[in-house]
């Protein structure tokens, strides 16, 4: 996948995810119950998702990867931006995707865990 519309196709397909313009018309957040879990945005011409991340993973990725970057306007120690289209990334999008879903998904309530497991 290397264009904005499959990759919001695919996190609106993960269990209780939506879709908002918290920040305006281009630039697309996708919450689980209200808690973000990943942006597609734009900037000096190339196309990114910033992705929540364990903290020791966002040093290694950030280390490893020259298309990965600390968050762009996140909180760097916990979030990632990820050139969306750069052949670097090719098949490692969707896990670091999923796992910011899961991530975010488990720091929800049991509660609301619950009910996104339900759907």
């Amino acid at each position: 996948m290397d264009d904005i519309k499959q990759w919001s196709k695919y996190l609106l397909s993960l269990p209780g995810s939506d879709l908002s313009y918290p920040f305006g018309p281009d630039t697309l957040v996708f919450k689980v119950k209200g808690k973000m879990f990943a942006l597609i945005g734009h900037r000096n011409d190339k196309d990114f998702m910033n992705l929540k991340a364990i903290p020791d993973n966002v040093l290694f990725l950030t280390e490893q990867y020259e298309s990965i970057t600390p968050g762009y306007h996140m909180n760097k120690k916990h979030w990632v931006s990820v050139e969306i289209g750069h052949s670097e990334n090719d098949g490692m999008l969707k896990g670091l995707a999923d796992d910011s879903y899961l991530l975010v998904k488990s720091s929800l309530t049991k509660k609301l865990q619950n009910e996104v497991d339900g759907l």
